[in-house]
């Protein structure tokens, strides 16, 4: 087996990963890092030597001698080396930017303010519960999925851009998985709620799943 796929079950950018490595088919050795075990496995030595960062996803591709992190990188690495059967971006340039602009409103602006570190720092510098942390990740997550909920408005069809799965709906699925878990009511968001569960009818998404992970807890 050439692809290794480092990860958390839990983590969303993991779970991208994941959705594209089984929309293109191709088959991987998953390897569970530990976010909260014996201190956080990601800080383990060996791990670093993998992912300075201290971060998941890292995909190794042996074929290619290569180590990525970042999961919008691999992601697109996977979409550009394997572009069959599901091409994750559009052939046109201002399509892709379209696409590539609502992937990263949410790998860039939503989904870090609610991940591990961040959450973790908020109670140890802060002291604050766990309806304090919950309230903080419902609120930024509330406040993008606003924004992206009025772009969809022009722009949507069964998927996020028309009726083909592109790299924004492998971002938009386990975003919405978080907002599930922090308790944000996503009847107020009902394109991306469509989106989502035309989404989670295709094997591929539904094998990514936190809960069909070998790690799952």
């Amino acid at each position: 087996m050439n692809l290794k796929l480092y990860g958390y079950w839990r983590s969303s950018a993991t779970y991208r990963v994941r959705i594209a490595l089984n929309l293109k088919g191709l088959e991987y050795e998953y390897v569970p890092v530990h976010l909260v075990r014996e201190g956080g496995q990601q800080h383990s030595p060996d791990y670093q030597g993998l992912n300075p960062a201290e971060l998941v996803p890292t995909l190794v591709d042996e074929d290619e001698d290569l180590i990525l992190n970042q999961s919008m990188s691999i992601v697109e690495f996977i979409n550009e080396r394997y572009p069959e059967p599901f091409p994750l971006l559009p052939e046109h340039a201002s399509d892709k930017a379209r696409v590539r602009g609502l992937a990263q409103d949410i790998a860039c602006d939503i989904q870090p303010l609610a991940n591990l570190r961040v959450l973790n720092r908020l109670r140890e510098q802060f002291d604050a519960g766990d309806e304090a942390v919950r309230i903080w990740a419902a609120n930024w997550i509330e406040k993008g999925f606003s924004g992206i909920e009025k772009r969809l408005q022009t722009q949507a069809g069964k998927y996020c851009f028309d009726f083909n799965v592109t790299l924004a709906d492998v971002c938009l699925v386990p975003q919405v998985y978080n907002a599930i878990r922090f308790g944000v009511n996503m009847e107020q968001f009902p394109l991306i709620n469509r989106i989502w569960h035309h989404c989670e009818e295709l094997e591929a998404f539904a094998r990514a799943r936190p809960e069909n992970q070998p790690d799952a807890q």
